[in-house]
C-alpha cells in the first residue's frame, strides 16, 4: 500500500497540484555494476559471458569502504558479450547495460547481503531491476525450465553489531518481486521499488538480504538504496507522466510487489 500511495502522489503532482514538502532522505547506495575490477570471462562458471568471481573481488570499495557478504555463488554476467549461446545475452531496452549480477535459486541457496546504517530514518527504500535468463533450454541454459519465472525475496534484518553479513536474527520487513520468463538469450526486465520499515532497528544498523526463491537463475541490476523519513523518499517511482491514465496503466511494468512486515 505504501508503494501505491507513492505512485498516486506522483500522479497528483503531475496534474498540477502544489508540490508537497518532502521529508529528508539520504542515498546509501547507487550501483549499476558497470565497473567490475578484473572481470574474467567464464572464470569458474563453466558458462560463457559469466564469471563466478566473488562480488567483493569485482565490486569492492564501490563506493569507498563498502563490502558485500555472500553465501555460495553470486555471479557477474557480461550482457554485452558475444560468446553465450553464440551471440551473447541481448538487452533490447538497454536496462542492464554491460554487466549485471545473478544467482541460483533451486540448485543452491545463493544469498547476497548489503549492510548499512539508516541513522534515525524510519524507511529503507530499495529500487532494483530483475530478469530471468536462459529459461528455455539449450547450451548453457542455467538450471531452469520454460515454465519458471524469477521471484526474488528481499528481507531487511536488524544488524546491531554493524558487521558484514548475509542477514539473520530479527526480521524487520520483507517483500517479493516476481519477474517474467525470458527468451533464451534475452533479458526481460521488471523493476521493483520497496519501502521497508526500519524503525524497529536497534541502533540503525540493518542488512538487506537478497534471495532468489524461484526461477532457477536470475539477474539483478541498478540498485538504488535510500534512507528516509517517508516511504519511498529519494527514489523516483515513475517518470512524470503525460496524464494520470497513462501513469495508472503503467503500474503493471513494476511487476508483482508483495510486502509483509515482520
Amino acid at each position: 500500500m505504501k508503494f501505491l500511495s507513492s505512485v498516486l502522489a506522483a500522479a497528483v503532482l503531475s496534474l498540477g497540484a502544489a508540490a508537497p514538502v518532502l521529508s529528508a532522505s539520504v542515498t546509501l547506495y547507487d550501483q549499476d555494476f558497470e565497473s567490475p575490477a578484473g572481470f574474467v570471462n567464464g572464470a569458474g562458471s563453466g558458462y560463457s559471458d559469466l564469471s563466478q568471481q566473488q562480488v567483493n573481488d569485482l565490486y569492492a570499495n564501490q563506493p569507498a569502504g563498502f563490502t558485500f557478504e555472500q553465501a555460495f555463488t553470486v555471479e557477474t554476467m557480461l550482457i554485452g558479450g558475444s560468446l553465450a549461446f553464440g551471440s551473447g545475452y541481448s538487452d533490447p531496452g538497454g536496462t542492464f547495460g554491460s554487466y549485471a549480477i545473478g544467482m541460483l535459486g533451486s540448485a543452491q541457496n545463493d544469498l547476497l547481503g548489503l549492510s548499512f546504517n539508516v541513522g534515525d530514518f524510519d524507511f529503507f527504500n530499495f529500487r532494483v531491476d530483475i530478469s530471468s535468463i536462459g529459461l528455455h533450454g539449450g547450451p548453457g541454459s542455467p538450471f531452469a525450465s520454460a515454465s519458471d519465472v524469477p521471484i526474488f525475496r528481499f528481507r531487511l534484518y536488524d544488524n546491531p553489531l554493524g558487521t558484514a553479513t548475509v542477514g539473520g536474527g530479527t526480521l524487520l520487513d520483507e517483500g517479493d518481486l516476481t519477474g517474467v520468463a525470458s527468451e533464451l538469450n534475452v533479458v526481460a526486465p521488471t523493476r521493483g521499488i520497496f519501502s521497508f520499515d526500519a524503525s524497529g532497528s536497534t541502533n540503525g544498523n540493518v542488512t538487506l538480504q537478497i534471495d532468489l526463491i524461484q526461477g532457477g537463475y536470475g539477474i539483478m541490476d541498478n540498485f538504488l538504496i535510500t534512507a528516509s523519513d517517508t516511504a519511498g523518499g529519494g527514489i523516483d517511482v515513475v517518470p512524470v507522466p503525460a496524464s494520470l491514465p497513462l501513469l495508472l496503466a503503467g503500474l503493471g511494468g513494476f511487476g508483482l510487489l508483495r510486502r509483509r512486515r515482520g
